[in-house]
């Protein structure tokens, strides 16, 4: 499986974008996961899929893939609409829905 190269998305939980500038290089899974019978723990014999690298640009990120000779995919992020929103339109006299306490 190719490593995947992206960017980090915005927490849910959180309003500020901090972190979300990198990109971030992700190796993929070469070996199965196989369940462990006694205790139930999942684990792989995999130690490339737990490395995980982290480029200030997408250039970097590709030079380095490049230079090593990993396959890569790169996964662009998506289009963030931002909607301007004003706290006086919460009292204005034509508002739509009736505002309430």
């Amino acid at each position: 499986m190719p490593a995947r190269i992206y960017r980090q998305s915005k927490p849910a939980g959180q309003s500020g974008r901090a972190g979300t500038h990198k990109w971030i290089l992700e190796y993929g899974q070469t070996a199965p996961r196989v369940q462990d019978a006694l205790m139930g723990w999942t684990g792989s014999q995999d130690t490339l899929s737990q490395i995980r690298l982290v480029f200030d640009s997408l250039d970097a990120a590709e030079a380095y893939a490049a230079q090593e000779g990993v396959a890569y995919q790169v996964e662009q992020p998506g289009v963030r609409l931002q909607r301007p929103k004003v706290y006086a339109d919460n009292f204005r006299f034509d508002r739509i829905q009736n505002w309430t306490h």
